[in-house]
């Protein structure tokens, strides 16, 4: 097909120009017969109205065109699309059975045209299979909605994928989106799972300080129990226990309509790149929730293309009409437990040290999804950090001193040494041949409350001071006294005063 480009030239060298219609042909490097008919298509417009300059002048501005209801496919003959038609109808069948990951995709039935020796080209394959579809199956059409301030509140989970110290970890973010303001709320969790759920929900409504008249979920399954029939779903009893605190209503979506709580399918990828696209690597979790949280708030203030406004000031319309929030829902799981022989307790196939007199008791663990605390007859004994790895050992050095003071030869190769990294330097560095004198340091620093900084530092002030040894009897003496108090010891001056004293001495005696 020719362009308006060389429409015009044909017209314009052959009647401004008076050049024949072979030069014409030759210049613009056409055929002679496609100048011929677009020169023949001029003239009779000249002779049905030459005055009529507007449809001469339409058509030098129209873009040549071919017609094409007249032409046959000379690939696609019926034999072709029959062929594609009964692989389709296969693929229907196979729909039907439950075999969707079977499907014959569009190269599959062009390779198949192959095999079976017709001539045809993968995108007259693709054209077809196309038409067909669409002949088939109608568009789903949407209903827009309209949303009142304080009414609906959408949840949804999305993985986003950190570096929490070089360790790459994958975590849930739960994400809430009002329908009206677009307003949104995210907090990372380990696990998509009941404790992280329901702790989502406080953390969201301490955040708003407000509680929307109905929440929406798809059928998730932290909040959906069970199917009854083909549309009733049973909440679960983390879900019933959400309603009845905060009062609130629920709504879940249908199954596969993901549309049905658009706001929030749109959020949880619009935080995820606008929070975590550049960032990734963090030096805790703790460090990347702040870092969620400052990434909210740039979302929240920022004007949103439909309403000129930002989400922020649409929620404080919302703000007066929200129902106001209830004290703190407590979420936790309490449950109880045995302590083993190495004196921990198994939780999720992970171990939680508790002090090594409670062997062979029973204890009470409070659970959430960042704690675990263990209490016995209701005094809390070890409160750690929950892990979710598979088959790890959290313990604490301080819950087996008793254990150690009978067997010291234990604490070189145990678990719980190694757990704290600069109990372990310290002591492979000065006590690797005093176990005892090391296990009493400990003790001390137990009964004292000393914290592992505190004893780095006064390590430090004994080196600065001169020391050349260091041992638990300095290290007890200095970390009794207090910092103000403590001054660095002139061994030099020492030893002169000292040499000077025994030449008074003999000087005396002789």
């Amino acid at each position: 097909m020719i362009s308006m480009y060389t429409k015009q030239e044909i017209i314009l060298r052959s009647y401004r120009e008076g050049k024949s219609q072979r030069s014409i042909s030759r210049e613009l490097k056409i055929s002679r017969i496609t100048v011929k008919r677009y020169i023949k298509e001029y003239e009779l417009m000249l002779r049905k109205g030459s005055s009529d300059e507007l449809a001469i002048s339409t058509y030098l501005s129209t873009c040549p065109s071919y017609e094409k209801s007249n032409r046959r496919k000379l690939k696609l003959t019926q034999d072709v699309t029959a062929f594609i038609d009964r692989l389709l109808e296969d693929n229907k069948l196979k729909l039907q059975q439950g075999l969707r990951k079977q499907l014959l995709k569009k190269y599959d039935i062009y390779e198949q045209l192959s095999l079976h020796g017709f001539d045809v080209g993968y995108t007259t394959v693709c054209n077809y299979v196309r038409s067909q579809s669409t002949k088939s199956q109608n568009k789903e059409a949407y209903i827009r909605q309209s949303y009142q301030p304080g009414d609906v509140c959408e949840f949804d989970w999305g993985e986003v994928k950190l570096f929490i110290n070089d360790e790459l970890v994958r975590f849930q973010m739960a994400v809430f989106t009002s329908a009206y303001s677009n307003y949104r709320f995210a907090a990372l969790y380990q696990r998509q799972d009941t404790l992280a759920f329901m702790e989502s929900h406080v953390a969201f409504f301490d955040y708003t300080q407000g509680v929307y008249k109905q929440m929406v979920y798809d059928n998730m399954r932290v909040a959906v129990a069970k199917f009854i029939g083909p549309t009733e779903k049973e909440p679960t009893q983390a879900l019933l226990q959400l309603r009845g605190h905060y009062r609130f209503t629920h709504r879940f979506c249908n199954a596969y309509r993901g549309n049905e709580k658009g706001h929030v399918e749109r959020s949880v990828e619009y935080i995820r790149r606008k929070a975590f696209g550049i960032k990734t690597r963090f030096d805790t979790q703790e460090q990347a929730h702040q870092w969620l949280l400052a990434s909210l708030n740039k979302i929240n203030n920022t004007k949103q293309k439909t309403t000129s406004q930002t989400a922020s000031e649409l929620f404080t319309q919302e703000a007066n009409i929200l129902a106001p929030t209830p004290s703190k829902l407590a979420c936790s799981e309490q449950i109880q437990l045995r302590v083993d022989k190495y004196a921990t307790v198994c939780y999720r196939t992970n171990r939680y040290s508790v002090p090594d007199h409670l062997v062979g008791q029973f204890v009470d663990a409070k659970i959430s999804s960042h704690q675990c605390q263990i209490y016995y007859n209701n005094e809390l004994l070890a409160t750690h950090q929950r892990t979710y790895k598979k088959h790890h050992w959290v313990v604490e050095i301080e819950h087996y001193l008793r254990t150690f003071k009978q067997k010291p030869g234990a604490l070189t190769g145990s678990v719980a040494l190694a757990s704290n990294i600069y109990l372990q330097k310290l002591y492979n560095a000065y006590f690797i041949n005093e176990p005892r004198e090391f296990i009493d340091l400990l003790a001390y620093c137990q009964k004292h409350k000393i914290t592992n900084e505190k004893l780095e530092s006064s390590v430090g002030r004994l080196f600065k001071s001169g020391v050349s040894q260091i041992t638990t009897q300095k290290l007890t003496a200095l970390l009794g006294n207090k910092q103000s108090d403590f001054k660095p010891v002139n061994y030099n001056q020492i030893t002169k005063m000292a040499h000077d004293q025994l030449s008074q001495i003999t000087a005396l005696m002789n």
